[in-house]
């Protein structure tokens, strides 16, 4: 399926990285279908449910702040809120080889010198990476599960925004005991990308605590399991 015109909102949003944000939608449409990283039938999509998508999420992103992208896949959201925000250093962690291999080439292609790509899993990366103040994900998993992976990558205070779907409000409801238990002191559903997307893009925000005994806990968890599989 053949590429769509990028929207005039892209233009507004991407400003001095927009012919990037076309490169990146080109990639997506030709190699990252060819890779099996996006479905063919996304292509005619790729700007307004994908790429605008996710990169009105810098609404809710502070200034200056690191981010650590989990299960990043084809990039999204976090090259997008690369090229929308260069004031953000960005980390996309992603655990498949074919995967990061994509985005490594995306990375030097687009020269996103603040970007760096790890091949790992989240709970693997505890202890391993340096904290964020900020973690991201879109799709990867139900959010009590996300949060057991991604609050604990997280600096005291830092703050978990991933993108949700129409359902947010009701999982965030289920969650919220695991959330409790994993340290999250505050939780809020917004939504963003007023006049630029519609719908608009759902964030659910999970904001960690000072010293959270539950994302210590969660360290510990998956340190411990990766000593066990490591003895296997």
């Amino acid at each position: 399926m053949e590429l769509p015109p990028a929207p005039e909102a892209a233009r507004e949003v991407f400003g001095e990285r927009y012919a990037d944000a076309v490169r990146y939608a080109e990639l997506l449409a030709d190699a990252g279908v060819r890779r099996g990283l996006i479905g063919p039938r996304e292509v005619p999509r790729l700007w307004e449910r994908h790429l605008l998508n996710c990169a009105v999420l810098s609404e809710v992103i502070p200034q200056g702040v690191s981010v650590c992208d989990v299960g990043s896949g084809a990039g999204l959201p976090g090259i997008p809120l690369a090229l929308t925000r260069p004031d953000l250093s960005i980390t996309l962690l992603e655990p498949l080889l074919r995967r990061t291999t994509f985005l490594e080439e995306v990375v030097r292609l687009l020269g996103l010198t603040k970007v760096t790509v790890v091949r790992g899993r989240a709970e693997e990366m505890v202890g391993k990476l340096p904290a964020v103040d900020v973690v991201t994900a879109r799709a990867v998993a139900p959010l009590d599960r996300l949060a057991g992976w991604g609050l604990p990558l997280l600096r005291p205070h830092g703050e978990m925004s991933v993108l949700k779907g129409d359902t947010a409000e009701e999982e965030l409801k289920a969650a919220r005991a695991a959330l409790s238990r994993l340290g999250a002191v505050e939780t809020s559903v917004v939504q963003v990308g007023e006049g630029i997307v519609d719908p608009l893009a759902t964030v659910v925000r999970v904001l960690a605590g000072e010293s959270p005994g539950g994302v210590r806990a969660a360290t510990r968890r998956a340190k411990a399991a990766q000593a066990r599989r490591h003895n296997r």
